[in-house]
């Protein structure tokens, strides 16, 4: 089990205890099947839809934790539509629509389990009416959609080097007159590029980033080994191979991992940075390696760019040169279906390309 969800295990026990009963039973159910960063994503769900219950009145209990399940049984539709609105106007947290979707999918699950799997001692249902039965979850993201969404928000083949680039030269002359800004990039430049640079020559996900050790890296073979979902939703060590550029850059950057960063023999971890008040480098952060990639973006000129948005540059090229199936080992992703976005966004590239003429 990689280090995400180690944390999320342990945030899912801490979480646990505060659900009512037939919440607990039904994560339990699923605990062999689910992997615990999808378990607290559903208890972060009725979480929050058992408070809003209490809010609104739809329930009686001192805490959410002691919310009678026959509460879920008198649940009308109204009731559902009206959390379904509450979701989509919240300020404080506005949700997406595929957010939505996915918090509402989350409640039939639970309802379904309730209803149709779960017996108590007389092999009745625990849950006699199923209101989330009737609620129709729309799908929200399809292909096309997405890459609608992500065209002119990427690097596109000439701006991969540029960006690149620039994090390893130009940035510097942007924050010249910033000496705090200096002494920080000048200190972690090669660190920086070598994980813009892999994410750019391998289309690794920012979890993947994080939780690399330094025997994940096979630079002979130009491999790294990642922990990747499967089915079942388990999780596996899957190699994922990166271009030779990030080659050049692992070399660098593996040079000045132990002296620069007082690595102590202990620590694993590829990528490391070294808190204030500390001697010894630790793991870098999933958050610390975002804010990385949007400082380099902003000062480029595309605040937009973010890790994942890295990643698509690189699926975006990669799709270009290969195939689908290919684009989706490469990428990890279940379905070919997901990969398909990438088909819509070089559309417009291979169109572009068939009026090319030779001068």
């Amino acid at each position: 089990m990689n280090l995400l969800k180690v944390k999320d295990r342990h945030e899912l026990d801490k979480r646990l205890p505060s659900m009512p009963w037939y919440v607990e039973k039904f994560i339990n159910y699923k605990l062999p099947d689910l992997s615990p960063s999808s378990l607290l994503e559903y208890v972060r769900d009725y979480d929050a839809f058992l408070t809003w219950m209490l809010a609104e009145g739809l329930a009686e209990a001192p805490s959410i934790r002691d919310i009678p399940i026959e509460a879920l049984e008198t649940l009308h539709m109204e009731s559902i539509d009206n959390f379904r609105m509450f979701l989509s106007t919240r300020k404080e947290n506005a949700n997406t629509k595929t957010t939505i979707s996915r918090k509402l999918s989350s409640l039939r699950s639970l309802f379904h389990y309730l209803s149709q799997i779960a017996e108590d001692e007389n092999f009745y249902p625990l849950l006699k009416r199923n209101v989330m039965a009737k609620v129709e979850i729309k799908r929200t993201h399809k292909p096309k959609d997405t890459a609608a969404k992500l065209e002119g928000k990427l690097l596109q083949e000439s701006e991969i080097m540029e960006f690149l680039d620039y994090v390893q030269r130009g940035y510097e002359q942007d924050v010249v007159n910033n000496k705090q800004a200096l002494y920080s990039y000048q200190r972690n430049k090669v660190r920086d590029t070598c994980i813009i640079s892999l994410i750019l020559n391998s289309g690794l996900r920012v979890s993947e980033v994080y939780n690399l050790n330094v025997d994940d890296i096979d630079l002979k073979k130009k491999l790294t080994h990642v922990y990747r979902k499967g089915k079942n939703d388990d999780t596996f060590k899957t190699p994922v191979y990166f271009r030779q550029e990030a080659v050049d850059d692992l070399l660098h950057y593996l040079e000045l991992r132990t002296s620069q960063y007082k690595a102590p023999k202990r620590e694993k971890a590829l990528f490391l940075a070294v808190a204030n008040g500390k001697k010894e480098g630790e793991r870098m952060t999933k958050r610390a390696i975002q804010e990385m990639v949007i400082k380099y973006a902003k000062r480029f000129g595309k605040p937009y760019l973010s890790v994942h948005k890295l990643r698509h540059s690189f699926a975006t090229d990669y799709y270009l040169q290969n195939d689908l199936y290919k684009t989706q080992e490469q990428l990890g992703h279940a379905s070919p279906e997901t990969t398909q976005i990438y088909a819509h966004l070089t559309d417009k590239t291979m169109a572009e390309a068939i009026d090319l003429r030779k001068e």
